[in-house]
């Protein structure tokens, strides 16, 4: 049975001295999905340049197929072979049934465009997307004139009964579960009657990176936004235009490449890293400097050097929160303790991440515990262990990191990873070929 089968184990492999690779990564999931709503609800062609590959961005082309789009895949002799042309068609259209799998950018993205489309759309996930946050964006689409059936559950499976447009306005909601909740909206703004006026009440929406490069993308599509006033964001009515968007490398994915560098006191470079960029991602050459590496950015990538050991962390990852699991683990071999905070919301991803971290770090003998908005992390001495992991492709990398120094890590359901990095555990491997 192949490696990339959901149910296969995989011992993660421990690194036998300092490691010294360079790791290309495929494009940004978060990048490669809004471009493709943007594409999809556009006038004209786009082609995506360097898409990310993955089971969400997959669930996400089939999605927007199933409402009238064309999506391509070509081969290229770049962009790790592949561009994805998409053609919107007329406007989206159902009939239609979609999958969301468990990727929280195609379940908040879609139902906007659903709205807009002409015949119900039937929309469902993975048994735990069901539990996921959905019912602010539900209540602020039928707010704005959108007709859906979500038996009062707030949570999938629901029916947009789509009319052909959505005469949008004011809406007003609480996102602090998730930025995507605000993105979802404004991603189909342009194509709503009245443009769209989003406030947001409540504590801080998290992942703020994640808001402006939604709006840094709607801009560079043609859409007039003004995110001037906080927590309010105003996009007016107007056609899309179709156009070329080349993908960045996805920074987030970097992790725990960047991070074995610190646990084996080597040296990574991660190629293609961005100047500038509004992928959260981007922090982790701050986070990794504070907990003793060394980063260099230079026309070459970004390189990260680690020493003889390295320090814990204390930080407010808010606005990373996708970042906490690697550095959780790395917190848990560091020479110090670490304090993680602003990250409550996590416990509404993928799986409830604070959990499931304390469950298997502390399962293979470490010591962290749960906050109120946290974790805090002492390390131990570890043993191996089976390492759960709740079907979240960010687990499969935080164990990956503790098996670099604990022998014995099996690391369960590693093909989960397919979600955003669907060849991880070959270049992990390629990685580890270098140590020594």
């Amino acid at each position: 049975m192949p490696l990339s089968q959901p149910e296969r184990d995989w011992v993660a492999p421990v690194a036998h001295g300092p490691v010294n690779a360079v790791v290309p990564l495929p494009g940004s999931k978060s990048m490669t999905n809004r471009a493709m709503i943007l594409a999809a609800t556009a006038t004209g062609s786009s082609r995506i340049g360097h898409p990310l590959v993955s089971r969400d961005t997959r669930l996400m082309a089939h999605a927007l197929r199933a409402l009238g789009a064309d999506v391509l895949e070509t081969e290229t002799a770049v962009n790790d072979g592949q561009d994805w042309l998409v053609d919107p068609g007329e406007r989206p259209r159902g009939p239609a049934e979609i999958d969301v799998g468990l990727a929280g950018t195609v379940m908040r993205f879609l139902p906007p465009v659903a709205a807009l489309a002409d015949g119900d759309v039937a929309i469902d996930g993975d048994p735990y997307a069901r539990r996921r946050p959905m019912g602010p964006i539900l209540d602020a689409l039928r707010a704005l004139g959108a007709d859906i059936d979500d038996g009062g559950r707030g949570a999938l499976p629901f029916t947009v009964r789509g009319k052909g447009g959505l005469r949008g306005g004011e809406v007003t909601l609480d996102a602090s579960a998730s930025s995507q909740l605000i993105s979802g909206l404004l991603l189909s703004a342009p194509r709503f009657d009245e443009g769209l006026v989003v406030r947001h009440e409540g504590p801080p929406v998290p992942s703020a990176p994640h808001l402006a490069m939604t709006v840094a993308m709607l801009r560079e599509a043609g859409a007039v936004v003004d995110d001037s006033e906080p927590d309010v964001w105003r996009v007016e009515s107007g056609a899309l235009k179709g156009r070329d968007w080349e993908i960045e490398p996805d920074l987030s994915n970097a992790a725990q490449f960047l991070g074995a560098a610190l646990v084996t006191g080597g040296r990574v470079t991660v190629p293609g890293w961005p100047a500038a960029t509004t992928q959260p991602g981007d922090a982790l050459r701050a986070l990794l400097t504070d907990m003793g590496g060394r980063a260099e950015l230079t026309p070459d990538g970004l390189t990260v050097r680690g020493g003889s050991g390295f320090r814990g962390l204390t930080a407010d990852l808010r606005d990373v929160g996708e970042l906490t699991p690697v550095l959780a683990a790395l917190g848990a071999l560091a020479d110090g303790p670490s304090r993680l905070t602003g990250i409550a919301h996590l416990r509404g991803h993928e799986t409830d991440r604070l959990a499931a971290l304390v469950a298997e770090i502390n399962g293979l003998g470490g010591d962290v515990r749960e906050l109120p908005d946290g974790l805090e992390i002492r390390p131990r001495p570890l043993r191996g262990g089976v390492f759960h992991t709740y079907d979240d492709h960010r687990m499969v990398m935080a164990g990956a990191v503790l098996g670099l120094a604990v022998p014995g890590v099996r690391v369960e359901n590693v093909g989960t990873v397919g979600k955003t990095l669907p060849d991880f555990t070959e270049r992990w491997a390629a990685m580890l070929t270098t140590a020594g």
